[in-house]
């Protein structure tokens, strides 16, 4: 079995738990945040609908670029629904299965760079850059928008087990 196809499990059991909290999110609550440091719950759900798109540029790409020079540096999406999230949140899901899909061993194997204005911050496998910035960064910030949920008093979803809102899965 090839790595991806062992990736592939893991990928889906991840992003059907994503959606589900994804989901949950209430329009009326777009602006909230716990702290004034935080991302509004709008921009922390659709953060999350945009980082498995990143797994195309991480297989198809050599490096992404934050800021390059002499072009503007990337912007974030803002949605303006729930249904926007989640529409983005899908196409990005399908589009990522996708590319790992055709993506094999000696190719996951291979580097990956994440620059800012042509200067490489970090340089590693691209099966690493999965793994870290897609699949743990995405769980990190559902935890996240599990905790936005919680204090707005909006049931959080069970993923792993049984929610305080969940008895079962």
């Amino acid at each position: 079995m090839g790595m991806n196809q062992a990736l592939l499990g893991e990928f889906d059991h991840e992003m059907a738990n994503t959606r589900k909290t994804l989901e949950r999110v209430p329009e009326d609550k777009f602006g909230w945040k716990p702290h004034e440091k935080s991302m509004s719950l709008s921009r922390l759900a659709s953060h999350l609908a945009e980082i498995p798109g990143w797994t195309v540029n991480t297989i198809d790409s050599e490096s992404l670029d934050l800021a390059p020079p002499g072009a503007p540096p990337y912007q974030p999406t803002t949605p303006g629904s729930r249904k926007e999230i989640l529409d983005l949140f899908d196409k990005n899901v399908a589009a990522a299965r996708a590319a790992l899909g055709r993506a094999g061993d000696d190719h996951l194997m291979k580097p990956w760079s994440l620059l800012k204005a042509g200067q490489t911050i970090f340089t590693m496998p691209r099966v690493a850059i999965f793994r870290g910035f897609i699949m743990s960064h995405t769980i990190h910030h559902r935890a996240q928008l599990g905790v936005y949920l919680r204090l707005n008093n909006i049931p959080v979803p069970a993923i792993y087990g049984p929610s305080a809102d969940e008895g079962t899965m």
